[in-house]
């Protein structure tokens, strides 16, 4: 592989690919340079508020905007029927099956309110105070409809229901059974263990919160919508379906992007809003969310009931999996709501060979807000059950966990390697990435020191959690989004452009909000191109200046979008080439291309530099005959497969069975994302996904009462970690390089994430087995561990009760 790389990947021998290189972005960053969207200000800006609805479910008698237009400042108020013959529902984008239940969703409720936060009228104004003010005076009457907020309950007969006409709270059933007969498998098992997990709903916090500004253009009827969004590209073309506005009228600009996990790759109506009213009143708009706006009408995240059985024989070779799934889909479906679950169904059987596998999902409707994606989107899910139920299984056979996937997992040797769930992992080494994390944790050590302390009644209990995980990531192959019924495709989309002084523009359709694309990027055209890394600017995030691109999710954007920029560069090597060799008058066979340097072959001091060939062509006055004046070049990228990052994580935890307090003793991790661009990138997504990860596992919840308010809904109620609430973390990478694309690379912006949450719980449940406890609900707070422990020595204690009677 590496011969194959080196030959497809031309360059310096110590190029820029591989180089931990400070981030090109970060000097703005850091001395407030930045041009966030609510920065954006222009001349007659209006500013647009929001009321929301205060209940879960209601029907709306009566909503009077009057009142707020005799407010100072105020220049328009609407009600959703005012707005309603100028916005279309929001667009869902993967339905997932034939007969999935698909409700409208207009931007602004007009009969009945389905979710706390579902917006009831809107107020514009000429500054924001006076707008939020204002709402004060919008009058609402509403008749209370009962809540639905249990999952179970919501699918039973007679339950009340969140879209009457609809009939059902049922949204989808998404069956997938692959292998042997899983009840055939079952019943020659040994051993059957079976698990209830529950995944919580997780709000995102992106430092930087939703905004959008809109400026029409009046004499050409063309508007430039500003939103701080991950899909510039996505979102033009459904801003056009939702308003009606023509494409090529739309113009999408993603300024600097504090942030998303996945909470802004979305079409809000918000931005559907803003972009309706300046053109109703022809002037520009600006919308801002507040945090306790974020934390009601941004899209949640996970929301899932896992029911879990593993079937395996004595000696832990596993036979099969079932899995049931009940998934959260909120009051309605919004861009990929019904797809998230769907992504986690390929990834359940994880890294492990079995003879059987059967998965089914249900899309429930309640009413809450909408759920989507959140960091890692589906795979999470499907990793904490995979990874648990292994612990569990493993606890149950008197089996070491990490003993129990050695047997299990697919070997080094096996690849290419087609799963069971039918996805086929083109490359990985788990052995080698797990003995690393072993011999860094000190894992026999730690073991040895557990045994010390059960035995001496230590009230403070040292457990230990593994989790071996892999993922699906690079969201691409088109062809396997239209089988599962996605509307979009997964290809992405770069150009370069050589300018006439030999610096270098490379036009990228991804749209980064804190990955670093524009230094990796120009990593990769460097060292193709053989060109200085400071003469390569990245341009990105504007549907004018980089008009074609699928954006940025899924961490797709290095596997396909990467790819896009190093072919693209390499088709500019092609045509410069062609320059080069009717320039020195030679065969361009008979050409080296070293350090951005076209020399003849036995003759070195015969050479020109790209940059040389860059400004002869622009001259046109000496080119091949029937050539372009132009070596620039672009490329369309649409992988047949996704890329496989696997790894291991452990974690090491003390908890103090007194008060229930967990604390993170060590945590280390051993990922493998195929060739990395720069380490010290890979290192920052790496922290940042871990981070997240222990939050869920800890601390983080959405949390709402038995009328469907939202109870944890500002920072002092949900609980969001610092940096001092977490441990220092040993990393670490072994490098199996991905042959499904030249440069090798697989993701890394989600594996933190995926891999840290059942490494946690695992550890938890590790310390805690010996008292009983065979699971915590996430987040497993203090009270819940101290609760855990409680109910499990009454337990103990009932049963040896019984015994002695």
């Amino acid at each position: 592989m590496t011969d194959q790389l080196t030959d497809r990947t031309p360059g310096r021998e110590d190029g820029e690919v591989g180089r931990s290189r400070l981030r090109k972005e970060d000097a703005r960053l850091v001395t407030g340079q930045t041009n966030w969207t609510d920065n954006i200000t222009v001349a007659g800006l209006l500013h647009l508020a929001i009321l929301r609805s205060p209940m879960a479910h209601a029907r709306i008698d009566r909503v009077d905007v009057t009142p707020a237009l005799e407010r100072p400042g105020v220049v328009a108020a609407f009600t959703g029927r005012d707005l309603a013959e100028g916005l279309g529902s929001l667009p869902c984008a993967w339905p997932v099956t034939e007969d999935i239940v698909l409700p409208d969703h207009p931007p602004v409720a007009v009969d009945e309110v389905r979710y706390a936060g579902d917006p009831v009228a809107v107020v514009v104004a000429r500054d924001r105070y006076a707008a939020a003010d204002a709402l004060e005076a919008v009058e609402v009457d509403y008749t209370p409809l009962d809540p639905v907020l249990d999952l179970e309950a919501a699918l039973a007969d007679g339950s009340p229901l969140v879209h009457t006409d609809k009939g059902t709270n049922r949204c989808y059933d998404w069956p997938l059974a692959t292998g042997e007969d899983y009840a055939t498998v079952r019943a020659r098992a040994d051993v059957v263990v079976r698990r209830r997990f529950l995944q919580q709903r997780l709000i995102p916090n992106p430092m930087e919160p939703r905004a959008v500004v809109v400026t029409p253009l009046a004499a050409s009827a063309e508007y430039t919508v500003y939103s701080a969004t991950q899909i510039p590209h996505v979102l033009r073309v459904m801003l056009s379906v939702v308003t009606g506005v023509p494409e090529q009228k739309l113009r999408i600009v993603a300024p600097d992007v504090g942030g998303g996990f996945g909470s802004k790759l979305q079409v809000y109506g918000e931005e559907a809003l803003a972009l309706a009213v300046a053109r109703r009143l022809g002037r520009p708009v600006k919308w801002t969310e507040s945090r306790s706006e974020n934390y009601l009408a941004t899209h949640h995240g996970r929301g899932q009931i896992q029911d879990v059985e593993i079937a395996a024989n004595r000696d832990g070779k596993l036979l099969g999996l079932k899995v049931d799934l009940l998934a959260d889909m909120g009051a309605y479906l919004m861009l990929v709501t019904p797809g998230i679950p769907i992504l986690g169904a390929f990834m359940y059987p994880g890294i492990y060979k079995m003879d059987a596998y059967s998965f089914h999902c249900t899309g429930v409707f309640t009413t809450r807000t909408p759920t989507d994606a959140y960091r890692g989107a589906g795979r999470p899910e499907a990793t904490f059950a995979i990874e648990r139920i292994m612990d569990e299984l493993a606890a149950e056979l008197g089996l070491d966990p990490v003993e129990l996937r050695r047997r299990n997992w697919i070997g080094h040797n096996e690849f290419p390697y087609t799963a069971i769930a039918g996805l086929t992992y083109d490359s990985g080494n788990y052995e080698a990435a797990t003995d690393k994390a072993l011999a860094l944790f000190g894992y026999d050590d730690l073991r040895a020191e557990q045994e010390r302390r059960r035995a001496a009644d230590d009230p403070v209990r040292l457990g230990i959690g593994v989790s071996t995980y892999t993922e699906m990531c690079g969201l691409a192959p088109s062809r396997v989004l239209r089988d599962l019924r996605y509307a979009a495709g997964g290809w992405e989309a770069a150009s370069i452009r050589m300018l006439p002084t030999g610096k270098v523009e490379v036009v990228t359709g991804t749209s980064p909000h804190g990955q670093g694309h524009v230094t990796c990027w120009s990593q990769i055209a460097a060292d193709v191109l053989g060109v200085p890394f400071e003469d390569v600017e990245v341009l990105h995030g504007d549907t004018k200046s980089a008009p074609q691109g699928m954006d940025t999710y899924g961490s797709r954007s290095l596997v396909v979008g990467g790819t896009a920029v190093h072919q693209a560069a390499r088709k500019v090597v092609d045509k410069a080439r062609k320059v080069a060799a009717h320039l020195l008058e030679a065969n361009e066979n008979d050409l080296d291309f070293t350090d951005g340097v076209f020399s003849v072959k036995g003759s070195p001091e015969a050479r020109r530099t790209i940059q040389e060939v860059a400004f002869e062509t622009f001259s046109s006055h000496d080119l091949p005959d029937g050539m372009e004046p132009t070596i620039n070049a672009e490329h369309l990228v649409d992988p047949d497969n996704f890329s496989y990052p696997h790894g291991t994580h452990l974690c090491a935890v003390e908890i103090d069975t007194e008060t229930g307090r967990t604390a993170i003793r060590s945590y280390v991790s051993v990922d493998d994302v195929g060739r990395v661009i720069n380490p010290m990138i890979v290192e920052g997504q790496v922290h940042g996904g871990v981070a997240q990860g222990i939050a869920q596992a800890l601390y983080e919840e959405a949390v709402y009462d038995d009328q469907g308010s939202l109870v944890s809904g500002t920072m002092a109620d949900y609980l969001v970690p610092s940096a001092a609430d977490l441990p220092e973390f040993v990393t670490d990478r072994t490098e199996t390089p991905a042959t499904s694309n030249p440069l090798g690379v697989k993701g890394v912006g989600e594996s933190g994430t995926i891999a840290s949450t059942p490494a946690v719980v695992n550890a938890i449940i590790d310390a805690l087995r010996p008292l009983g406890v065979t699971d915590v609900p996430m987040p497993c707070t203090p009270e819940r561990v101290w609760r855990a422990v409680r109910d499990a020595r009454a337990a103990g204690a009932a049963t040896a009760e019984e015994g002695a009677s």
